[in-house]
């Protein structure tokens, strides 16, 4: 089955190249960016500034082809691509957690940004932590156990840019 989406805007940030930049919201705290929505999506924000985080679902437009396997940034062992948030996916969709800074009409002004420069934003949802009681008691996550601590620190060295 085809799908088609259509982007409801453009987020802005000061990551041109997709070697040497974060690869997660926790390693771009302070990085700072805007998301231009488009007029006609622009009522759809009404009450958005009630929140201080927000998740974004983006295309990964730079991203060409994928693999179901992949070495991830912070990991030296191969794992399936759905193991892994690495960007060479089926879909390319990536999706961040950003702190919500102000804002003004149809500009979102954010904080911890670990997207690339102009990438095209697919949708926006509010943070909610815990919502409907979704927290889970017997939290399993694999591989990231003994790595998701290099997240802060460990960039992009552009090996799922081809």
């Amino acid at each position: 089955m085809k799908i088609e989406l259509e982007s409801i805007g453009t987020i802005y940030t000061e990551f041109n190249e997709i070697e040497g930049m974060p690869i997660q919201p926790t390693g771009a705290k302070g990085k700072k960016g805007k998301i231009k929505i488009k007029e006609k999506y622009h009522a759809g924000l009404k009450d958005l500034e009630e929140f201080s985080h927000i998740h974004l679902i983006y295309l990964l437009h730079k991203v060409e082809g994928y693999n179901l396997e992949v070495k991830p940034f912070m990991d030296n062992t191969t794992h399936g691509i759905f193991a892994t948030r690495s960007p060479k996916r089926p879909n390319r969709i990536g999706m961040s957690v950003v702190k919500v800074n102000k804002i003004e009409n149809n500009i979102i002004y954010v904080e911890n940004v670990d997207i690339l420069n102009e990438t095209p934003l697919l949708d926006i949802k509010p943070y909610v932590p815990q919502l409907y009681e979704d927290t889970i008691d017997e939290l399993k996550i694999g591989w990231f156990e003994n790595n998701h601590k290099k997240a802060k620190f460990q960039k992009s060295d552009g090996r799922f840019k081809h």
